[in-house]
């Protein structure tokens, strides 16, 4: 028999995990629950089904979901030992919940969904989004109808034909539905400042020295050219001649991929969130965070493949954008700003999902050399200190370590592109040679990196 997959769970016996693991399909693209089967796909000897069993689970099963799902039932025969297969689809109008928790399947595993995961995943379902609702806190007289002329204007340089009023266009666009304001329709064309739109700027000397700050409160579509603006001033601009006429000027990073990143990162913000979008100019880096993670079925790899379907967060805010000519077509931004860097012979940006955001790290033409220097520094004292060189990804580990000592496991797999299993191993290694202690539990405890090695400076740009 087949392992665990995305679409098939083995369960040992009936009780409420195998409940679960039913809603957990029924919120993705369904699956099977075999009932019977140990976890390494083997037959469970013992195993027997009564005369009313699967009448009574059935029962279990729509009583204790909400709305009820009633999954088909087959009784097989598996090695001589027969199983019981429940089979689900996915459910049309979702979340489905198991006593109240909600659940959905991720590759071959159920995660528990949070509040604003519930939330978006009936959103989708309904074909919409947050900022296409109406706005209870806001007015009408709250939004200023100079700037809705003003992305009218824009719109018609564009080559588009609008001959609506500033009134009749927010209907158009369902930024005004049945009189009322959208949260879209706030959030693009708010009179004045307000906290919901917060971007924190910075100027950094390094990680706690701030040599310049500035906020931005502003409505979405001022923000893209504040923040830029803000980039620009810290950002190094150097002259090329090239024996023409005109000089040729170069800047640190590639402007266009910056304002990739800076309109993304405003458009697909989560504004539910409580968190502030935090932009860090650096002498060889720039950080951009966002809140707003990425979707539990969308991973890095996949973002830098274009292996996945785009689904926007704010889609009424994604739709105006797109016709305003800030953004090309959903899904493509991460492979142009990819693009841009390799053209201008940078690396390519760094991309993770942090706490309750997504950040994108870019780096300036030197950090490679930087990084690789630093690098051998570091191994360097630490050869020095322990008498021997640690590998690459153990470096990697060890200053990882120091930075956040609640680090996880999959959160440093993540960080240094290796599987969960390389960074097990690896720490087995250092615990080994005394380098490295885990205080208290698995969850809940931190890491203790022994003080020959929490001496050593930590120089590597990698995030």
């Amino acid at each position: 028999m087949q392992k665990e997959t995305q679409y098939i769970e083995f369960k040992p016996n009936f009780n409420e995990d195998a409940i679960e693991t039913l809603v957990a399909f029924a919120n993705a693209k369904g699956g099977k629950v075999l009932v019977g089967v140990d976890n390494n796909g083997k037959p469970v000897k013992n195993f027997t089904i009564g005369v009313e069993s699967l009448q009574n689970w059935i029962n279990e099963i729509k009583t204790k979901t909400q709305p009820s799902i009633i999954p088909d039932v087959e009784v097989i025969e598996y090695e001589g030992v027969k199983i019981v297969e429940f089979s689900i689809q996915e459910y049309p109008i979702k979340p489905v919940a198991c006593r109240g928790k909600y659940f959905k399947r991720v590759k071959n595993s159920n995660h528990l969904l949070s509040v604003t995961e519930v939330v978006n995943l009936h959103l989708q379902t309904l074909n919409t989004s947050w900022d296409a609702y109406p706005d209870t806190i806001h007015s009408f007289d709250e939004i200023s109808l100079e700037k809705v002329q003003e992305a009218i204007e824009i719109m018609k340089t564009n080559g588009l034909t609008i001959n609506e009023t500033p009134i009749a266009f927010l209907q158009k666009y369902d930024l005004l539905r049945d009189g009322k304001l959208t949260n879209a329709a706030y959030l693009l064309f708010k009179k004045n400042d307000s906290f919901i739109t917060t971007i924190e700027l910075g100027r950094f000397q390094n990680e706690i020295t701030i040599k310049d700050t500035a906020r931005s409160k502003a409505d979405i579509l001022t923000q893209i050219d504040q923040v830029l603006d803000f980039v620009r001033k810290h950002t190094n601009k150097r002259m090329i001649f090239t024996g023409e006429a005109q000089r040729i000027e170069k800047w640190q990073y590639p402007m266009e991929a910056i304002r990739e990143i800076v309109i993304n990162m405003i458009i697909h913000r989560n504004y539910r969130s409580s968190s502030d979008s935090i932009v860090k100019v650096f002498d060889n880096k720039i950080e951009f965070y966002n809140p707003g993670r990425l979707p539990e079925d969308i991973s890095i790899e996949d973002l830098l493949s274009g292996n996945y379907k785009s689904n926007p967060r704010n889609k009424l805010i994604a739709d105006f954008c797109k016709d305003m000519r800030l953004i090309e077509k959903y899904g493509s931004g991460i492979g142009r700003i990819c693009d841009y860097f390799r053209e201008n012979g940078l690396p390519v940006p760094k991309f993770r999902n942090i706490s309750d955001g997504f950040q994108v790290t870019v780096f300036s033409e030197d950090v490679n050399d930087i990084t690789e220097k630093d690098g051998e520094k570091l191994g360097e004292k630490l050869g020095e200190k322990l008498g021997e060189k640690l590998g690459e990804n153990q470096k990697k580990i060890i200053e990882l370590m120091q930075k956040n000592t609640f680090i996880t496991i999959p959160e440093l797999a993540e960080q240094i592109s290796i599987s969960e299993t390389a960074i097990q191993n690896n720490i087995s290694k250092l615990k080994q040679k005394g380098l490295l202690e885990r205080i208290g539990a698995d969850k809940g405890g931190y890491w203790k990196v022994k003080e020959a090695v929490s001496k050593v400076p930590l120089r590597h740009y990698e995030p």
